[in-house]
């Protein structure tokens, strides 16, 4: 995999709320982060050569119909986010929308060869975790189209009771399709896996909502049961990370409500989209290099962690990416000892860290 220079920014975040409600959230969202939104969608090939086509044409409208209405009866908070999203950034909303439920959408367009290159891909993320006696981290690349990079930042949403989460977001998205943590001392990392096509349920409940969800989950537990009450679309992973009982969950989901729930121990755990645990085989090399190649890294330390997700020694599929296609938007440590979640920016292996947030449980002010 090549490489490609790109200029790198410190994530800005924004504090917003407490909030009325859902759409005034979006709105202060929208109208603080305008230009990147505005510029993601202007960028994102994905968006104006497969979404934007496929949702002006009479076939889209089976699919997109039942998958709008399926996820604003299920979360019209969220919905209402999207909502003000759009208006406060002045972005159309069928635009916010398909970037929202891009993964949703993207199977159930006709593939019509080389008309329309595919310049979506589902190989993104990496994650390292352990619990052990010496230690208990869960260390994540946030990786994505190169297209993304300069189209984040973190939201502090506050909630009318004073508890708040910190998420870092994709330009025009619901926070997070990423990584977030809250006050209830919950944190989570997301990777993507990819389903065989017949496993796609249209209409179904989109991934950034639930994630969204997960955000005001009160526990772990809280967290798992919010994900298995989803009638979820495509497949997602969820590292599930609380500080209070010093647990991580890798939680694999499918559609249908097929749900692996797995705790991690004190064997160092990687995943790199693929499923692991549910039985479902749609890796393809990408995946499997990076498995293979952290499989025969040290994993003893957060330093042999970090060493790891920073890997390039795969030329054509390194863990950490810097293009052409794929590339890593940053790194972030949860510790669970030290109750911190530490985000960097640029090759992990130099430890340069942009943020560190406390991630200790606290009660409400």
């Amino acid at each position: 995999m090549g490489s490609c220079s790109v200029d790198r920014k410190k994530v800005e975040m924004l504090e917003v709320g407490p909030c009325k409600d859902g759409y005034e959230k979006g709105l202060l969202i929208g109208r603080r982060f305008s230009h990147l939104i505005k510029s993601r969608v202007a960028t994102d090939l994905i968006l104006q050569n497969q979404l934007r086509p496929f949702a002006h044409t009479p076939q889209s409208h089976s699919l997109l119909k039942p998958l709008f209405h399926n996820n604003k009866t299920k979360f019209p908070r969220y919905w209402d986010e999207l909502l003000g999203t759009a208006a406060g950034s002045a972005v159309p909303l069928l635009d916010i929308l398909l970037i929202n439920f891009r993964k949703e959408i993207l199977p159930f367009i006709p593939k019509d060869g080389a008309k329309i290159p595919n310049v979506d891909t589902p190989d993104d993320c990496s994650d390292v975790l352990v619990v052990s006696e010496s230690m208990a981290i869960a260390a994540h690349n946030e990786d994505a189209n190169v297209a993304l990079v300069g189209h984040t930042y973190l939201i502090k949403g506050i909630l009318p009771d004073g508890l708040f989460f910190v998420a870092y977001t994709y330009a025009g998205e619901l926070p997070s399709c990423a990584f977030g943590f809250n006050t209830h001392g919950l944190a989570f990392t997301l990777d993507s896996v990819p389903p065989a096509e017949d496993e796609i349920v249209a209409g179904g409940i989109g991934r950034n909502f639930i994630s969204r969800d997960i955000l005001e989950a009160t526990s772990l537990d809280d967290a798992v049961n919010r994900i298995r009450s989803s009638e979820v679309s495509v497949g997602h992973s969820y590292n599930l990370i609380e500080t209070s009982t010093r647990r991580i969950f890798n939680v694999e989901t499918a559609s249908r409500k097929r749900i692996s729930v797995y705790e991690v121990g004190e064997t160092p755990f990687f995943h790199a989209n693929m499923y692991l645990h549910l039985p479902i085989n749609q890796a393809n090399e990408n995946s499997i290099r990076r498995q293979k190649r952290a499989a025969v890294l040290t994993k003893k330390s957060k330093g042999d962690f970090l060493s790891l997700l920073g890997d390039m020694d795969d030329k054509k599929y390194p863990i950490y990416m810097t293009g052409p296609l794929l590339y890593t938007l940053c790194t972030v440590v949860i510790d669970l000892d030290q109750q911190t979640l530490s985000i960097i920016e640029g090759n992990p292996k130099k430890g340069d860290f942009s943020h560190v947030f406390s991630i200790s449980p606290q009660k409400s002010p």
